[in-house]
This record gives structure tokens, sequence and C-alpha cells, in this order.
């Protein structure tokens, strides 16, 4: 086999962050009673929700800005949006969507048909992941991935982010891969396939958005189980 460590992202790419978050979110919308707030379109603070939360990651990802910032901020961005300044509320949302949104187990189509085909072909198994440490963990426990990844490397355990090569480094020191062995398997352009590429391993794009562009990747595949034709 020419690689023998496969380490893969978490959300996005086998965990189904936004329909795992937009469930969540309906939840809260509705015991929180957000309606009686004057936030009564989910549609449209969900879209906020997510518009918000994609801008913070990519700050909290470049070191502009720390996980506690990051946690807050999208919630009470989302209620200003909606002309709503309550500090209290925006905690209580922020602690139980993270109390909940780990529970949940919307997993991509095939996930677990190709963790284990890959497990039953010989091929070591990790994640790195930019999540943080005990809500990864909750994730891969609930969804039953957790007997998959012999090691999970997350920003906060190994303190740094994709697509700085620290964590990639700190991956390989872990794992003790070596990287000519060693490929990346993701969705995010910046995080996962140039940041794999700076760190000297190969990389899958896994291109669940069908996003038309081009990316400079060792292979694009449009579904999990499209990596069949690869190992």
């Amino acid at each position: 086999m020419k690689y023998k460590h496969l380490f893969f992202d978490l959300d996005h790419t086998l965990w189904d962050f936004e329909s795992n978050a937009k469930l969540t979110l309906q939840e809260l919308h509705h015991t929180l009673q957000l309606a009686s707030y004057g936030v009564e379109n989910f549609e449209a603070f969900y879209e906020r929700y997510i518009y918000h939360n994609t801008r913070l990651w990519e700050r909290y990802r470049k070191g502009f800005i720390k996980r506690e910032e990051l946690r807050l901020k999208r919630m009470r961005l989302t209620l200003l949006d909606f002309k709503i300044g309550n500090e209290s509320l925006a905690h209580t949302m922020d602690t139980q969507f993270l109390d909940q949104l780990p529970t949940r187990t919307l997993l991509f189509p095939g996930t677990l048909e190709i963790l284990g085909y890959l497990r039953n072909k010989g091929y070591a198994l990790h994640l790195i992941t930019n999540g943080f440490e005990s809500v990864q963990h909750n994730k891969l426990k609930y969804s039953g991935l957790t007997g998959f990844f012999g090691n999970v490397i997350t920003s906060e355990g190994s303190n740094s982010l994709k697509p700085q090569k620290e964590i990639f480094d700190y991956a390989f020191s872990k794992t003790g891969a070596l990287p000519m062995e060693s490929i990346m398997l993701g969705d995010d352009i910046e995080a996962d396939i140039a940041g794999a590429r700076n760190a000297g391993i190969d990389q899958v794009f896994i291109n669940h958005k069908n996003i038309p562009d081009r990316v400079e990747a060792t292979y694009t595949v449009g579904s999990l189980k499209e990596l069949k034709g690869i190992f």
C-alpha cells in the first residue's frame, strides 16, 4: 500500500455538522421560545447563525480570537441581527447548544461503510480536527465512530489549528506516521487540503457540496463511497 495512515477531518467530512446543528438550533428555538423574543422565522435565524459561525471559525483558525469569544459571539451576533441584545439568552443558548449538539448522530452517506472498508484493508485511521476536545469525542461516541480511529488529534489537544503545520507535525509524532505514508481526507480547501500540502502529505478533497472550481488536491471525490476507487 502506498499509504498506511489515513487522517480524516470530522465536521463536514464524516459528521454532518450543518444538519446536526440545524436540528439542535430548531430544538433551542422551540424550548427557549425565541419566537416570543421576535425570532419567528427559524430559517432566517439559522441562516444568520451559519453566517456568523463560519466567519468566527475563520478568525479563530487564524488566531485572531479565542475559543470563548467564538462560542459566545456566534449566538450574540445572531441574536443582534434580530435586535435582541440579551447576554443571558446568548450564554444560555451557547451552553445548551454545546451540550446537545454532540449527541446528534447524522453522518454523511456511506460513512460507516467506508470506514469499515478501510479498516478491514489494514489502514490506520486517525482524525485531525479543529474542534474542541470534549465536544469532538462526544460526537464520535454518540454517532458510533469512536472505534474506527486509533488517534484523535484536536486543535485544543495539540495547541494548534489546521492549516498550521504544527498540528500535522503533532499528529505524526503522536501516531508514529511518516509524511510519505500519510494522506489527509477532508472537505475544507484551506484547512485540510492546503494545510496537508504545506505539511508535505497527499490530500483527498471530499467535495460533498459539489464545488465546481478545480481544487489542487492529490485526489478529488464527490462522495465517501468514491474513496474505494483510491484505496
